[in-house]
């Protein structure tokens, strides 16, 4: 369900767009231009706040340090008229980016938007029309099929990423779970990411020895 949020402190005429960094999420999630998202999150977000979605994503592919969203233009190109107020169709397809996690404000005139989206949720795939929940279905089940390399690539990738942000064994398990990665390549995974993890560690804690002893090196 989206969470509830304040009206956006966006200023009048031009909006920073920053990129929000996740970096479980943006090795997992989908691409807001991908076949997954107009076909599934369509009927979730609205026309309005995906393509605004996918404006912005763009906007980051070509300045990926942030830019200037151009709020008047912006929502005559999208077709949704002159931003006028805060409850303007513009206006409400920003706070839907907001209200479903896909960005985030940070503070005046500044909005976290994220370069990937998640899978959709449970209760998510419940809203969409009785078709789209089987074909959902379906495709949830040919990621459970039989693991390639690049499959088995990427948990290990997602698992380390999990483990570095602090999350612990079991948490990442879950996770890997909820992104339907069979349960043999999970328990791979999750191992191989342990090991990485444990001797970066230690190899940290051996550089900072050798700095201790000797502080000119």
């Amino acid at each position: 369900m989206p969470v509830a949020v304040p009206p956006l402190p966006f200023p009048d005429e031009t909006l920073a767009i920053v990129p929000l960094a996740d970096p479980v999420m943006d090795e997992a999630g989908f691409d807001p231009r991908s076949a997954y998202v107009e076909e599934y999150w369509l009927g979730i977000l609205g026309p309005s706040t995906t393509w605004l979605l996918r404006r912005m994503a763009a906007g980051l592919d070509a300045e990926p340090d942030g830019f200037l969203l151009d709020l008047a233009e912006t929502s005559q190109a999208l077709g949704l008229g002159e931003r006028q107020s805060r409850h303007s169709p513009f206006a409400r397809a920003l706070v839907r980016c907001v209200h479903f996690d896909l960005a985030q404000p940070r503070g005046l005139g500044v909005l976290a938007v994220r370069r990937k989206v998640p899978a959709l949720n449970r209760r998510q795939v419940q809203r969409l029309p009785n078709s789209l929940q089987s074909r959902h279905l379906s495709w949830q089940q040919t990621q459970v099929g039989p693991a390639t390399e690049e499959s088995r690539r990427r948990a290990c990738q997602l698992a380390l990423s999990l483990l570095e942000l602090g999350e612990p064994v079991d948490a990442a398990e879950r996770q890997l779970g909820t992104w339907r990665y069979p349960a043999p390549v999970i328990r791979d995974a999750v191992t191989w990411a342990v090991d990485r993890h444990r001797a970066a560690s230690v190899a940290a804690g051996q550089a900072r020895l050798e700095r201790d002893r000797d502080p000119a090196a």
